[in-house]
């Protein structure tokens, strides 16, 4: 679905009964490869993607700040002061933004007046495609315009990951935030999550493309296993440290790590920590076979990515295990994997671009026959991150 920045201007003259001022962009995000190890200090290799979060706004003379969602009309306009930022299930989606302001407001005293936002995103709701951090880093990007904050982007990125954990209560790590804010076209992120260095590395996929395969299940991270499965890392971690001088799973080394394995007692968390290790592992071996242009090997760490994700860190789930392990078998396919925090949501897959509507109509029959509904495909680019829209 392509959204227009005219069409929502005119809505939030309609809606709001003013002229908007300033428009967005936010991107969402997908995590090539590197799953589950942004909290274990380890490297992610997350892009940007051209579907996302867009936005328009005008400040106001009250501290009063009114929303309205086009994909949640539903919950109306959501409408709060600028004096109570607290937390309120009734606010939604409205949350995320509210908690933005509290932090922002923190290190900008001169945010101290509302505003109208009108936002409609392209982004499958609960589908691992971050959603979340998307609309956190439109209102950042948006309340850095409007009120002339000076910030670094990486602050930014902070303030996003600092509203996931401690204001809506998932202990997520910085990936999404970072790839949103500083995503560029054409370009992957190396990203080391213990250090915040980066490289950037060119994704030149020709002649494949960037396949998302949704399983139309959305799920909620916060109501899921995500934060358990964090609690078991850092179990393993610490039985660990008993032998090894590490802050982090990720600090290990394969060979490491199957030499002091035998220090985490219980199998469950042994699989855990040995998902995180390897996934590190395969994650800079992936940067050496695109930097070679060796798709082969690319996409088969693709698929260990996921049979990790499924057998060791149990996080795929049947609706996302019947779409990856399809996807593999398709003529076109050079590989697939689940992506995001899993327990349903999407799988990527590279396909050949001359396979993709026979790969799309092999995928579903196998999906529709086994989980009852369809699947839906999104063949995305590489985007840039966050940016202000010029609107006239």
């Amino acid at each position: 679905m392509t959204i227009q920045m005219t069409d929502l201007v005119a809505q939030f003259e309609q809606r709001f009964k003013r002229d908007a001022r300033i428009g967005g962009f936010s991107p969402g995000r997908v995590n090539l490869i590197g799953e589950h190890i942004d909290y274990n200090g380890g490297h992610v290799f997350p892009v940007a993607i051209d579907i996302g979060t867009y936005g328009v706004a005008a400040p106001r003379m009250d501290r009063t700040v009114r929303v309205y969602s086009n994909n949640m009309k539903d919950c109306g306009v959501i409408t709060f002061d600028l004096e109570d930022l607290s937390y309120k299930d009734a606010d939604h989606y409205a949350n995320y933004i509210k908690g933005m302001l509290l932090y922002l407001k923190e290190v900008a005293p001169q945010l101290d007046h509302g505003f109208d936002l009108l936002i409609e995103g392209n982004l499958p709701y609960g589908a691992s495609l971050s959603s979340s951090a998307s609309l956190e880093m439109l209102v950042g990007r948006l309340m850095i315009e409007m009120f002339q904050i000076e910030m670094p982007l990486m602050d930014l990125v902070q303030i996003g990951k600092r509203v996931e954990n401690a204001y809506i209560g998932v202990n997520s790590g910085i990936m999404d935030q970072f790839i949103i804010a500083f995503g560029k076209a054409s370009t992957a992120f190396l990203l080391d999550t213990h250090t915040l260095k980066y490289d950037e590395i060119k994704t030149h996929f020709e002649p494949y493309q960037l396949v998302i395969m949704n399983t139309n299940k959305s799920r909620e991270l916060k109501t899921s296993k995500y934060n358990e499965r964090r609690s078991e890392c850092e179990e393993a971690l610490k039985q660990l440290q008993s032998e090894c001088d590490i802050n982090a799973l990720c600090e290990l080394d394969v060979a490491t790590f199957e030499q002091h394995q035998h220090m985490i007692k219980d199998d469950v968390l042994r699989r855990r920590a040995r998902h995180a290790v390897l996934e590190n592992d395969r994650t800079r071996q992936v940067c050496e076979a695109l930097n070679q242009g060796d798709y082969e090997t690319y996409g088969q760490l693709l698929n260990a990515s996921h049979a990790s994700l499924k057998s060791d860190f149990e996080v795929t789930g049947i609706e996302l295990d019947t779409l990856a392990e399809a996807a593999q078998q398709q003529q076109g396919c050079i590989g697939a994997r689940m992506t995001g925090g899993g327990f349903v949501g999407c799988a990527i897959a590279f396909v050949h671009h001359d396979h993709i509507e026979t790969f799309k109509e092999a995928v579903t029959t196998v999906y529709t026959n086994k989980i009852g509904y369809p699947p839906s495909f999104y063949v995305v680019n590489v985007s840039d991150g966050a940016k202000i829209i010029e609107i006239s």
